[in-house]
């Protein structure tokens, strides 16, 4: 899981982003609107992130489609000095 958030957080150009959103999450869980509002980032943007984060198992949403609230997964918060590790980094 290590692996999976280095190269998703900080291995790409998008990795920035995506822990700005890891980080907002960890805060409260938000859906894709309310993510876009708070970063202000596009909607699209947040969006595509977010399904990149879902995929690698760093993020876990609800079943419904319209509103869906996102959180930090179980995967994550098991690697959760990881995930403060490489945000403080990016921040940097």
């Amino acid at each position: 899981m290590e692996t999976v958030l280095w190269q998703a957080l900080a291995g790409t150009r998008g990795g920035p982003n995506r822990a700005r959103i890891i980080r907002a999450l960890d805060a409260r869980p938000r859906n894709a609107n309310q993510l876009a509002e708070d970063l202000d980032l596009a909607y699209n943007t947040v969006r595509h992130h977010l399904d990149v984060l879902e995929r690698n198992g760093i993020v876990t949403s609800g079943d419904a489609d319209y509103g869906t609230v996102y959180l930090p997964s179980e995967r994550s918060r098991s690697h959760w000095d990881t995930v403060e590790e490489i945000i403080s980094q990016v921040e940097d």
